[in-house]
C-alpha cells in the first residue's frame, strides 16, 4: 500500500487560468473600492501635507509638509478639544458598553417568548429615532419648563438649567446615547448567546448550578469573543465622540466641556475653509485609532486568548 504525500494546491496563476471567468467577476468590485474607497483615503493623506487652494485643486496646491500638523498642535484650544473627546468617549465606553451585555443575558433568560419579543421591540425603537428627535425628547424632559424641572419644583426644589449648564452636558450626552443604543446593542450579544449549545445549560442545571453560576461559567465564556471584538472596536473610536449628537446638544455655554475634535474640524474646515488643517486632524484621528485597535487586539490575544484577527 502506497502512502501519498500531502496534496499540493495549484498555484494562483494556474487557478486564475482555470477559473478566469470567476476572477473576472471581481474586477468591477475591485475597481469600485479602488476608486471610491482607497483613492479618497490616498487623497486625504496628500491633502494633509498641502496648503489647499480652491483654484488649484489638491494636486496643484503647494506642498507644506508638516506645517498643518504643527499649526494644529500649537493651538492651545486643540488640547482642550482633545481632552473633551477622550473624556466623552471613555464615559460612553465605561457606562455604555456593559449594559447591553446585561440586558441581552436578561432577555435570553426570559421564559416567555411573547414577553421577550415585546421587550425587544420597545428597546429597539429608540435606535431608529434620529438625533434630532432624541434632542427634542431630551429638551422636553430637561428644559427649564420640562418635566424634570416641574417635578423638582413640585417637591420644593429650585429650577435647574440642565441644557445650558456645563456640569450637566456630559451626563446628558452619555445618558441619551445609552438610552438610544442600548437595545440595538443587545442584538449581537443575543445572536452570540443563541450559538451556545443548550445542552450545556441543561447539564449545568442537573449538576445543581444556579443562574449566576451558569452565567459565570457558560454564558460569559461563550460570548467572550464577541465582547472582545466589540470592545476592541470601541477603543479604536475613542477619538470619535459622536459629532451629530454633539452638534445638536452643545451651545456656546458648553463649548468648554462639549467641543470635540469633530466639531472643531467642522468649524475650522467648513466654516473657515481651512480644508488642509481639517484633513490633518482627520488623519491624526485615523492614525491614533489604528494604533489603538492594533494595541487592543494584541492585548486581547495575549491576556484573553482571542482577538479580531
Amino acid at each position: 500500500m502506497s502512502i501519498s504525500g500531502p496534496v499540493r494546491r495549484p498555484s494562483l496563476v494556474i487557478r486564475m487560468r482555470r477559473y478566469w471567468f470567476l476572477y473576472l467577476l471581481f474586477v468591477p468590485v475591485i475597481v469600485y473600492y479602488l476608486v471610491f474607497r482607497y483613492y479618497p483615503i490616498f487623497l486625504q493623506g496628500i491633502l494633509a501635507f498641502k496648503q489647499y487652494k480652491l483654484s488649484s485643486g489638491i494636486w496643484g496646491s503647494p506642498w507644506v509638509g508638516f506645517d498643518n500638523f504643527t499649526y494644529v498642535f500649537a493651538r492651545p484650544d486643540f488640547y482642550n478639544v482633545l481632552e473633551n473627546t477622550i473624556v466623552i468617549s471613555l464615559l460612553r465606553i465605561a457606562f455604555g458598553f456593559f449594559p447591553p451585555i446585561v440586558l441581552a443575558i436578561l432577555l435570553f433568560d426570559l421564559r416567555s417568548s411573547w414577553l421577550r419579543r415585546v421587550s425587544q421591540t420597545i428597546l429597539y425603537i429608540p435606535h431608529f429615532f434620529s438625533w434630532v428627535i432624541i434632542y427634542g425628547i431630551v429638551f422636553a424632559m430637561f428644559s427649564n419648563t420640562g418635566m424634570v424641572n416641574q417635578l423638582i419644583m413640585g417637591i420644593g426644589g429650585s429650577e435647574q438649567n440642565f441644557l445650558m449648564a456645563p456640569e450637566w452636558f456630559r451626563p446628558l450626552i452619555v445618558g441619551s446615547g445609552i438610552w438610544k443604543e442600548i437595545g440595538w446593542g443587545t442584538i449581537i450579544y443575543l445572536a452570540a448567546l443563541t450559538g451556545i449549545d443548550p445542552s450545556i445549560y441543561e447539564a449545568a442545571k442537573v449538576d445543581g448550578a444556579g443562574p449566576l453560576q451558569r452565567i459565570r461559567h457558560i454564558t460569559l465564556p461563550g460570548i467572550r469573543p464577541v465582547v472582545v471584538f466589540l470592545f476592541t472596536l470601541s477603543l479604536g473610536s475613542v477619538l470619535n465622540a459622536g459629532v451629530e449628537q454633539i452638534l445638536l446638544f452643545y451651545s456656546p455655554a458648553t463649548y468648554e466641556v462639549g467641543d470635540i475634535i469633530d466639531t472643531f474640524v467642522f468649524r475650522q474646515g467648513l466654516n473657515q475653509l481651512q480644508y488642509s488643517m481639517a484633513t490633518a486632524v482627520g488623519l491624526f484621528q485615523s492614525v491614533i485609532g489604528l494604533i489603538l485597535i492594533l494595541s487592543a487586539n494584541w492585548l486581547a490575544k495575549r491576556y484573553a486568548g482571542t482577538g479580531i484577527w
